[in-house]
C-alpha cells in the first residue's frame, strides 16, 4: 500500500512538474520569438533572425511616432493607475466596512466593465464622450482607462481589506489615533503588498490596452498598441519586434523593482 502512495506521489510530482514546464515554455516561447527577431539584420521580420543587429533598435529611436506614443501610453498609464488606486481604495474601504442599501449593486457596477465586451464599451464611451465633448480628447482617453482599470483595483484591494486584522486600527483608535490617521499609519502599511499588486495590474492594463485607445485617441494622443497596430498593417521589418523587445524590457524591470522594494511572493499571496 506505502508504495502505491509513493508511485502515486511521484507521477504527481513528475507530472506537475511537466505541466509547469510546458506552461512557461507557452509563455515565454513568443517573447524569445520576438526578441530574436528584434535583432534581424533584414529587412523582413523573420525568426531565426539573418543576422545580428541593432539597427531596429536605433531605428524605433529615431522614429518619433513611436516615442511619442510610447511617452503617451507611459505617463497615462502612470496618471490613470494613480486615480484607480485612489478610487479603488475608496470604494473597496467602503463596501468592506460599511453595509449600506444597493451595496451589492455598486459593487456590480465596479466590477461591470470587465465582463463588458471592449468593443461595445470603446463604442458606448465614444457616444457618450462625442455627447460631453470629450470625444478623442486626452481626458476621454483618460477616464476610460480608469474604468477599465478599476475592476481589478477594487478586486485585489478588497480582498487586501478582508485579510487585514481590525484589532490593529481598533487599538490605533482606542490610543487616541483619528480615523485618518489610522488609515495612513496602520491600514494602509498593512495593505501594501495589494497596493502593489492593484498598481501592477492597472498599469499593464491601460498601457497595453488597444481596443478603447483605438476608439478614444487621437493624432495627438495616439497609444504605443495602437501605434504599432497601425505600423504593422503598413510594414513588415522588425522595428515592431524591437519596440514589443522594449515593452518586454520594461516588464520585467517593473517586476524585478517589486521584488526588491516588496517581494514578489508577499504580492502574489495577498
Amino acid at each position: 500500500m506505502t508504495s502505491q502512495h509513493d508511485l502515486s506521489d511521484r507521477v504527481l510530482h513528475y507530472g506537475g512538474l511537466a505541466v509547469r514546464g510546458f506552461v512557461y515554455l507557452m509563455m515565454l516561447t513568443p517573447a524569445v520569438i520576438v526578441i530574436g527577431a528584434s535583432f534581424n539584420s533584414g529587412e523582413l521580420l523573420k525568426f531565426p533572425p539573418q543576422g545580428f543587429s541593432f539597427r531596429w533598435y536605433a531605428q524605433v529611436w529615431q522614429n518619433q511616432q513611436f516615442m511619442v506614443a510610447l511617452w503617451t501610453s507611459a505617463y497615462l498609464a502612470v496618471f490613470a493607475t494613480i486615480a484607480s488606486l485612489v478610487l479603488g481604495f475608496a470604494s473597496a474601504f467602503v463596501l468592506d466596512r460599511f453595509k449600506f442599501p444597493l451595496s451589492s449593486l455598486f459593487a456590480s457596477l465596479l466590477l461591470s466593465p470587465i465582463i463588458i465586451p471592449m468593443v461595445v464599451l470603446g463604442l458606448a464611451l465614444l457616444q457618450l464622450f462625442s455627447w460631453l465633448g470629450l470625444s478623442q480628447s486626452f481626458t476621454g482617453l483618460f477616464l476610460s482607462h480608469v474604468l477599465i482599470m478599476l475592476p481589478y483595483v477594487v478586486r485585489t484591494l478588497s480582498t487586501g481589506i478582508s485579510l487585514i486584522n481590525k484589532t490593529l486600527e481598533e487599538a490605533a483608535l482606542n490610543l487616541g489615533a483619528s480615523p485618518l490617521r489610522t488609515t495612513l499609519r496602520v491600514s494602509l502599511p498593512l495593505l501594501m503588498p495589494s497596493l502593489v499588486a492593484a498598481a501592477v495590474f492597472a498599469f499593464v492594463t491601460s498601457f497595453g490596452n488597444v481596443t478603447l485607445s483605438v476608439f478614444l485617441a487621437s493624432a495627438s494622443t495616439i497609444t504605443l498598441p495602437v501605434q504599432i497596430f497601425a505600423f504593422v498593417e503598413s510594414s513588415y521589418d522588425p522595428t515592431v519586434a524591437a519596440v514589443s523587445s522594449i515593452v518586454i524590457a520594461v516588464t520585467l524591470g517593473v517586476i524585478l523593482l517589486i521584488e526588491k522594494l516588496v517581494g514578489v511572493s508577499q504580492v502574489v499571496g495577498r
